[in-house]
């Protein structure tokens, strides 16, 4: 079941919604609690319900673990319990993310070949198996308390985040549906969740989905890309992953309002970022928040100094894992070690204190992470070297066959040639830049947000639009990581 399907629009939302306050309304709260954790649960298991056991076991094993070393007062033991849980969660995440990938690389080296079964990844497992190992890592340091089963289901399992995210600590959720005063329905809320909702649909749905034409086409025949179908490939999927993921972080946080629950920024236009550092604070906030916590301090905690080298070296490592954490191939990998080493980069210049211009330090980190996305997209390093190789002009230059003349060939005549392909690729590629740059971020409308007849006019257009361009259901990106 996807954000942006019928069933779920129509048929799963209302049932969960108007069940979750017309409980909380009769004042069975722990019933209305129930009811949106099976909710939750359906919603999971819709997609395979071969991989339900998998999320409940997991939530049964780390919340077992959790009480367990709350109560016991053995530090020693403690830190027993804390290695067991991550080794059980880290040992899940090797097993279904990257024995493929092992095996396939055991293969290449050795030639040995092994009959085993593909694994397939399941949904989400990435995001709700983070998430319990913050929780786990907070008990054991004695920041996180006891929490009551119920609440610590929902808060693993609450559909809005349970596939992609956002990755959300244990005390931004769980006290607000302990909160009384958040199960009485809220007009403004409901108003606000209702226009994220239909600004990430629209993002989704009319601008994603379409420019997904011409980057899937592209990257079938990647060998077959010149100069300027390499760059506006390049272009069409960083727009493509933005909007798709800047609409499911939308859409995200106001199903999060609807049930007054107030999910955590994940997206904070990072195309506006002046240098690598700050892109990462605004693209996949939650996670770069993650990887900082548990990954980057742990590493420079287990230095023999806290050296500045040593805080590189310790950023490098993380921004490596980083990467392999998005998928199990080399491509991640060698994407996470480039954005580790930009991020070294950026530290030793401002180190020497020499600054650059906004516009220039914007221009270069969106050139650089528009290149990065090339890894991001190719399922593996040969379809990315045949992306770059063009982009660089070493397969040759050729102009959009639009029609006849020079200001035609350069695809900018409106009319009759905007029913050509590479037209109307060109016109979505420069209106992405345009939004981006010039529109107000969600985040931004989120914060100014008062209900009124004109954001109420505008959230149905964009919402009407977005019905009618749902003629096929498809994935979020990040559903595969």
């Amino acid at each position: 079941m996807f954000f942006n399907s019928y069933v779920f629009i129509f048929a799963f939302l209302p049932v969960a919604w108007g069940g979750y306050f017309l409980l909380n309304r009769l004042k069975l709260v722990d019933v209305s609690k129930t009811w949106l954790l099976c909710a939750s649960f359906f919603f999971y298991g819709y997609w395979d319900v071969h991989y339900f056991p998998l999320l409940l076991g997991s939530i049964l094993i780390n919340y077992s673990l959790a009480m367990q070393s709350l109560h016991d007062r053995h530090h020693h033991r403690r830190g027993l319990i804390l290695k067991l849980g991550l080794g059980f969660n880290l040992g899940l995440l090797c097993y279904f993310k990257y024995t493929n990938f092992f095996l396939e690389n055991v293969t290449h080296l050795t030639g040995l070949e092994f009959s085993v079964a593909k694994v397939l990844l399941p949904l989400g497992l990435s995001f709700y198996t983070l998430q319990q190992i913050a929780y786990l890592v907070d008990v054991y340091q004695g920041i996180a308390g006891e929490k009551r089963f119920l609440d610590y289901a929902l808060f693993v399992s609450f559909f809005p985040h349970v596939i992609s995210g956002p990755i959300v600590h244990h005390e931004e959720t769980i006290p607000l549906f302990k909160s009384l005063r958040l199960k009485v329905l809220d007009r403004r809320n409901v108003s606000l969740g209702i226009f994220l909702f239909s600004i990430g649909l629209f993002k989704k749905v009319i601008i994603a989905d379409t420019l997904s034409f011409w980057v899937n086409e592209a990257y079938r025949n990647t060998d077959k890309l010149h100069l300027i179908s390499a760059w506006g490939t390049s272009f069409s999927y960083t727009f493509q992953l933005y909007f798709d993921f800047s609409g499911y972080s939308d859409m995200a946080v106001g199903l999060g309002y609807l049930f007054n629950v107030k999910l955590p920024q994940n997206f904070n236009s990072p195309f506006k970022a002046g240098n690598i550092n700050d892109f990462w604070t605004r693209w996949h906030m939650t996670l770069t928040t993650f990887i900082r916590a548990y990954i980057f301090t742990p590493i420079v905690k287990c230095m023999k100094k806290p050296t500045f080298r040593n805080s590189m070296i310790s950023m490098f490592l993380a921004m490596t894992i980083a990467g392999l954490w998005h998928g199990a191939a080399w491509t991640f990998v060698i994407y996470g070690m480039v954005h580790g080493a930009a991020i070294v980069i950026h530290h030793n210049w401002k180190k020497k204190k020499k600054k650059l211009s906004w516009a220039l330090g914007t221009f270069l980190t969106f050139n650089f992470v528009n290149l990065t996305f090339v890894l991001f997209r190719s399922r593996n390093l040969t379809e990315a070297g045949n992306v770059f190789s063009a982009m660089l002009g070493l397969r040759g230059f050729q102009l959009p066959k639009m029609g006849i003349g020079f200001v035609k060939e350069l695809g900018v005549k409106l009319g009759p040639y905007m029913t050509n392909d590479e037209n109307l690729q060109l016109l979505m590629v420069v209106g992405s830049f345009v939004l981006i740059y010039r529109a107000k971020s969600s985040r931004q409308l989120e914060a100014e947000f008062e209900p009124s007849t004109r954001l109420a006019l505008a959230s149905a257009v964009l919402f009407v639009f977005s019905l009618f361009g749902m003629n096929r259901v498809s994935e979020f990106i990040y559903f595969n990581f």
